[in-house]
């Protein structure tokens, strides 16, 4: 089998899921997923309103080994069909990328095999080649608890960060939107199903960053305008937090719709002949119903497709971790057993920081 196609192990332990994946290419050449498990720990972390690095990282230890087996089992595989083994090594939680990169180099280092350490934005930023065979180049972005960035995806390993959030991420401000009004943890889903019951004009609230040539977010300003608005209505009746998370959910998404929209504007006009131009997106926050309307209006309006993987792949899994192994593998590209883990690594490490960039932030 391995003669046909590289079967690669993806492992992924950034967050709060663990993950273990198989891929290889199918007869024509198309990626092709044989297993995609994952644990969520969100029930580990509800109580806390967010996720606690110390209990993802020991969650991780626990559930690991056993994912790694399913994965396998799902593929009918054994280690020694692999090919490689591919693990998220950056960004996020030191702890648990210490766990899932160490399991990895244990199973390489092991079987004699080549090991690849992957940098877990760009398993986002690949994933639409995964699930729809996306030619370079194309336009992405990145919206998650993490992480809110536009990148120029040129290619493999080519990647031009334009625009980035100078404070909070967007899935984060969901979050803490959500811990303010009493929603609980995951702060996203917890919004949307609340704003559905709201009025959007009730509180104006800001649109941060829209109108500015440059393609920065800014989220931290619009949380704050909600939590000005909270206090002055309280005490709050369930009709309130309705209003104020439909407010808030509307002004993110025209915030990121002007972002976009003049991302893409850039876009075609430095790639005036690309034939299918293509906007993907991945990333949780990229499930919400309103932000998707508006992402898609603004890709309609600028003649350029939109593309957004399915769910399971945008949200933090170990298929896009096994997927850019392959891509790497296939190159000739690999990591020695003594990569390092990096809490902190861009995918375009040429961009400069940014004065403000939040803590969890700095992961995007």
């Amino acid at each position: 089998m391995q003669d046909k196609a590289p079967l690669i192990l993806g492992i992924e332990t950034s967050c709060d899921e663990t993950a273990a994946a198989v891929v290889t290419r199918g007869p024509e050449g198309r990626p092709l997923i044989l297993s995609n498990i994952v644990f969520s720990q969100v029930e580990e972390h509800a109580a806390f309103g967010g996720v606690v690095p110390e209990i993802a990282a020991r969650a991780h230890v626990e559930a690991l080994d056993g994912i790694v087996r399913a994965a396998l089992q799902d593929a009918a595989l054994a280690v020694s069909d692999l090919a490689a083994v591919a693990a998220t090594s950056g960004p996020g939680l030191i702890g648990a990328l210490i766990v899932g990169a160490m399991t990895g180099k244990a199973i390489a280092g092991a079987a004699g095999l080549p090991f690849l350490a992957i940098n877990h934005l760009e398993g986002h930023a690949l994933t639409p080649r995964l699930t729809d065979g996306v030619a370079y180049p194309y336009l992405m972005l990145l919206a998650s608890g993490g992480h809110t960035q536009i990148l120029l995806v040129r290619g493999l390993g080519r990647y031009e960060r334009w625009g980035t959030t100078i404070d909070d991420a967007l899935g984060e401000a969901f979050d803490k939107t959500a811990k303010l009004l009493g929603l609980g943890h995951p702060g996203g889903p917890n919004v949307e199903k609340a704003a559905a019951d709201g009025d959007a004009r009730r509180f104006p609230l800001p649109r941060p960053m829209r109108g500015e040539k440059r393609l920065d977010f800014s989220f931290s300003g619009l949380k704050t305008a909600v939590r000005q608005a909270a206090e002055a209505a309280a005490p709050l009746a369930p009709q309130d937090v309705a209003d104020l998370c439909a407010g808030f959910q509307a002004a993110a998404a025209d915030s990121v719709a002007d972002r976009v929209a003049r991302a893409l504007a850039r876009f075609r006009a430095e790639f005036p002949d690309l034939e299918a131009p293509v906007l993907a997106v991945a990333g949780g926050v990229a499930a919400n119903r309103t932000i998707r309307a508006a992402l898609e209006a603004a890709s309609r309006t600028a003649g350029v497709a939109l593309v957004a993987p399915p769910l399971a792949l945008c949200t933090d899994n170990a298929a896009m971790i096994a997927h850019a192994g392959l891509e790497r593998f296939e190159a000739g590209l690999r990591d020695g057993l003594d990569a390092p883990v990096r809490p902190r690594w861009p995918l375009d490490e040429t961009a400069p920081p940014l004065v403000g960039f939040g803590r969890r932030g700095a992961k995007a």
